[in-house]
């Protein structure tokens, strides 16, 4: 409704992970390029003996999937990608979904009674096939905190498949902080290992809210100033703490509210409306604790160390006690 009032031409705030509106922050731009280092690498298509796993970690709505979306636009032609969205299978059901996202199909007197073998065997036979003919393969597997612990095994028995130059397939972790937790325990360690990059996404600060917003909406084909004042934005970014799905709802609500107005820019008490519409009615207030237990917090500290740095003063100020000498024997 309100992409004419402001002369855009797409919706600049929809949540839709379109890799056309991607800001790249400079954890975002790391992210996408350990992605691209992961298919470019000696593992990758350059050929070598690289492989293994790359980890992208990330808040909810933090930009993982759109990252993802665009890392997917990216990829050499002669990279063959497999992109599994529902992790929560099976050992059996995740090898069927990869052989299914390759293209593999089972030899017809398996595929009757098909076993964790038949396919590891048909996978590992498309794999030789696609490096002989100069291609690689990489699969990308999205929400990975859902994996049971079997099946990231069985995952890391997948990079076993190579020849004696490289690794046959690369895989691509995407998933919450969780995943890092998981990857962290003593059951995971021969999987960890071969981890060859990490990166975490992390919430947007301050002014990287305010370039989000002006991107989002100049690529939406914003003319002139933002339909934000300055204490708007900085509203937004208390309310969502940086989190860029969370951004797009209230921003998008906040514009709705303006174009019902009348009104030329959202300010402080349209965002704080617009927040109870979309957040919830106790949104507000809890920012506001949150603000105010975060100061009481501070305060506290400082006067904890202000009163111990006085009675360390008063210690170090007062005459040190002489010790006192024993009394002489009695005379006998």
């Amino acid at each position: 409704m309100y992409t004419s009032k402001f002369g855009l031409k797409l919706d600049p705030f929809s949540i839709a992970p379109d890799p056309r509106f991607l800001f790249m922050s400079d954890r975002h731009r790391e992210a996408l390029a350990h992605l691209m280092w992961g298919v470019a690498s000696p593992g990758g298509i350059a050929g070598g003996s690289g492989g293994g796993f790359v980890l992208l970690t990330g808040d909810i709505g933090a930009g993982k999937t759109t990252i993802c979306r665009c890392f997917l636009q990216q990829i050499p032609s002669r990279c063959n990608v497999g992109y599994i969205f529902n992790p929560k299978l099976s050992v059996i059901e995740l090898l069927e979904s990869i052989c299914e996202e390759f293209h593999i199909t089972l030899p017809p007197d398996k595929a009757i009674f098909p076993t964790a073998k038949a396919y590891f065997d048909s996978l590992n036979s498309h794999l030789l096939d696609r490096h002989a003919a100069g291609e690689s393969c990489v699969l990308i597997i999205d929400e990975a905190q859902n994996l049971a612990p079997e099946v990231l095994e069985q995952l890391r028995l997948l990079t076993n498949l190579e020849t004696d130059q490289r690794k046959l397939l690369q895989i691509v972790l995407i998933g919450q902080p969780e995943l890092r937790d998981m990857l962290a325990r003593p059951d995971l360690e021969q999987l960890a290992q071969r981890v060859t990059a990490r990166c975490h996404l992390d919430a947007l600060n301050l002014a990287e809210t305010r370039q989000y917003i002006a991107h989002r909406l100049t690529v939406a084909g914003l003319i002139g100033n933002l339909p934000f004042d300055g204490p708007a934005l900085k509203r937004i970014h208390e309310l969502t703490r940086g989190v860029p799905r969370r951004i797009n709802l209230l921003c998008g609500r906040a514009l709705l509210g303006v174009w019902a107005k009348g009104e030329q820019q959202a300010d402080r008490a349209m965002i704080d409306r617009a927040a109870k519409e979309v957040f919830g009615l106790d949104s507000k207030r809890k920012a506001d604790v949150k603000q105010r237990r975060t100061k009481i917090a501070i305060a506290v500290l400082a006067l904890l160390l202000a009163s111990a740095l006085g009675a360390l003063a008063v210690w170090s100020s007062q005459p040190k006690a002489q010790p006192t000498l024993p009394a002489s024997p009695p005379a006998q």
